[in-house]
This record gives C-alpha cells, structure tokens and sequence, in this order.
C-alpha cells in the first residue's frame, strides 16, 4: 500500500517508514544535481531547504515567452552526489530522491539527521512529470538547465520505494 506524504515533511511522517515501502509525494519537491549540490554547501541553499524533498534529476524542460513547461523528467544517478550529500543532508531535508545506491556516508547522515533516500524508477519520467502541476520557481539557472534548482509544486509524484530509512537499513545491502 502506498503511503501520501506531504511536502514540507515532518520526522512524524517518516517514523514508520521502512525499506521498500512505497510512497508519493504532494507538496514542493526541489531538483539537484552536483553542481547544485555543491553550490549548495558553498553559497547557501537558495531558499529553505527544511524538511524539503531534493530530487536527483536534471528535467527537460521548454520555455515558451517567460513560462517554463516541463517534458520529461527521471532520476539521475544518485552516487555522483555521494562527496556532497551528507552535508546537505545536515541542512534539514528529509527525502532524498534518486537512482540507485548511496554510500555509508548518505547511511549515516539519514540516521543522525532521520531522513529518508527514495529511489524513483529509471524510465518512468512521463509518468512523474504527470504528477508536476506547476514549475514555480527556479534557481541558479546559470548552471544550465539541468544543473538549475527547479521549485516543483507536485502531487502524488511516485511511486517511489524506500532505499535507506532512518534505522540505517538499505535495499542496497
């Protein structure tokens, strides 16, 4: 059974979570690739990143006169973002969306700071840009448009499966 979860997130909503439960989020979710993530750490995040959901992805999208309309938008992978993600993680976030594993570090900053990693499924990004209501905002657009911190209003945006919980367990184990 699939668990709604709303974005902002509370410790509360991810207490029960375990790995491979399934959830959606509704709510902002924010994309982030490495270079966002390392600007991150060195400039600040560009808006409140507490109990956000960061997602590891790079969208495709088209701007037509001053509105941006997404295309397609799927996981990248999440290991690239291993150097930076603890740090961020320190921040306040509480879902990290990607593909694939993450290290021990990632482990053991969910467990200190309870967050969670969600994987979304690779090839299924016509499906989640279903689940994108609004571009509503965007930053740092001068790392390019997939490097861009893209403000999402979604809802229902999974499904998405429980990768590492807050007790340190991983499907990736």
């Amino acid at each position: 059974m699939e668990k709604k979860i709303n974005v902002p997130i509370s410790n509360e909503s991810l207490a029960d979570l375990r790995v491979g439960d399934v959830i959606s989020l509704t709510g902002n979710i924010l994309t982030a690739r490495d270079q966002a993530h390392k600007r991150i750490l060195e400039q600040g995040a560009p808006r409140d990143i507490n109990g956000a959901a960061i997602f590891h992805a790079g969208p495709i999208i088209t701007k037509d006169g001053d509105d941006y309309k997404m295309v397609a938008i799927g996981p990248t992978t999440s290991m690239r973002m291993n150097p930076y993600q603890s740090d961020v993680i320190a921040m306040g976030p509480k879902i990290v969306i990607g593909k694939g594993g993450m290290d021990d570090t990632v482990r053991e900053a969910l467990i200190e700071h309870e967050a969670v990693y969600v994987v979304a499924t690779g090839g299924c990004a016509a499906l989640y840009v279903d689940a994108v209501e609004e571009i509503e905002s965007v930053d740092w657009l001068d790392l390019g448009m997939p490097e861009a911190i893209w403000n999402l209003k979604v809802k229902d945006f999974g499904p998405l499966i429980v990768a590492m919980d807050i007790e340190g367990n991983s499907l990736y184990d």
